[in-house]
């Protein structure tokens, strides 16, 4: 089970597609869209991160962080970031340590599991979707919170 709204989130941080990045650093007083995704190029994956790039408008405006992990190295992360031009940082949970400390790690396989967070300025858990097969949702439900 994801972590409940009110959970303080845990700190981390991870090598990312724009270098190091720290959550209580990098997004000080900031809300953040935190997903966690299995793997770079799958197609519901690749479904998530481009409507995720198609809304990104939204977030920008709220001034609301997006980013993406999952358990693949930096490398493959750029690769997908440039293919499908993402406008957000993906960041590399390659041990599956961050996943562990979210509720959102798949044992046995170090995948991440489909899960979403909506952080509030002070990092506590807002809002919080989980849905491995599907990806529109998490978007809808995380733009239905901001709204």
């Amino acid at each position: 089970m994801p972590l409940k709204p009110g959970h303080k989130a845990p700190n981390f941080s991870l090598p990312s597609t724009g270098g190091q990045f720290t959550l209580d650093t990098d997004a000080s007083n900031q809300p953040v869209v935190l997903y966690f995704y299995p793997k770079d190029f799958t197609r519901v994956c690749t479904n998530e991160a481009c409507t995720f790039r198609d809304n990104f408008d939204f977030f920008k405006t709220l001034d609301v962080l997006v980013l993406g992990i999952s358990t693949d190295p930096v490398e493959k992360h750029q690769a997908f970031k440039s293919t499908h031009q993402l406008p957000f940082e993906l960041l590399a949970d390659v041990d599956g340590r961050v996943s562990k400390a979210y509720k959102a790690h798949i044992p046995f396989l170090n995948l991440s599991r489909r899960v979403t967070y909506l952080l509030d300025k002070e990092h506590v858990v807002a809002a919080v979707y989980s849905d491995f097969f599907e990806a529109e949702g998490h978007i809808e439900e995380m733009i239905a919170q901001l709204k």
